[in-house]
């Protein structure tokens, strides 16, 4: 069933524009996974028409937005009984870099490319209280740069762009590295030093 409704969705959604590209974002941050569906359809639509381009990377970037606040909302209500292991505790890995790092555990993982996880620390996110507004600007902002990024490659290369984007494994893993290292820069500088991150209630 999940299989013929992604089926569906592929060749549904496509007809609709901008509002298929929203519902497909929504879907895919929430419930359904649609791996790379919304990017191939953004870069497909930006590039035929280029000026509609900043269109179709709002109507993503809120629509995924939609989806993740959904999940944040039911993670925050449930506790930790979603993002629990066999033993009963949250990833370990996944904490740690939450509570060091509370913005860019929003910020970085909401910019990475496919095939990064994301849905995980949108709800580790939830389950560690993250501030909802720290969490709602962080996913916005991320997720409008991973999603411009490939509006700009569509208009600009086309058809080469999204064979890119299907097979740039290597490529995510050193972007993710590549924002993670700048990220630790900026928090060692002295204006960073002096910003207080806001804390979890």
């Amino acid at each position: 069933m999940k299989a013929g409704m992604v089926r569906w969705l592929k060749t549904a959604l496509p007809a609709l524009g901008g509002p298929g590209i929203f519902l497909s974002s929504f879907v895919d941050s929430s419930f359904v996974p649609l791996p790379l569906v919304t990017d191939l359809l953004l870069m497909e639509l930006s590039n035929l028409h280029p000026l509609r381009m900043p269109f179709y990377v709002a109507m993503a970037a809120v629509g995924s937005l939609g989806g993740c606040v959904l999940i944040y909302g039911l993670a925050r209500k449930g506790g930790e009984a979603l993002h629990l292991n066999p033993h009963g505790q949250v990833s370990h890995r996944i904490q740690r870099f939450v509570e060091q790092h509370p913005v860019a555990c929003v910020i970085l993982p909401a910019a990475a490319p496919f095939p990064v996880p994301f849905k995980p620390f949108v709800i580790a996110q939830a389950v560690l209280a993250v501030p909802f507004v720290t969490f709602l600007l962080g996913t916005l902002a991320g997720r409008t740069v991973r999603f411009s990024i490939e509006g700009y490659l569509a208009v600009r290369y086309g058809d080469v762009a999204k064979e890119f984007v299907r097979h740039q494994n290597w490529h995510t893993m050193g972007i993710v590295l590549g924002l993670a290292v700048l990220y630790v820069l900026i928090r060692r500088t002295p204006f960073a030093r002096k910003l207080k991150i806001p804390q979890a209630d």
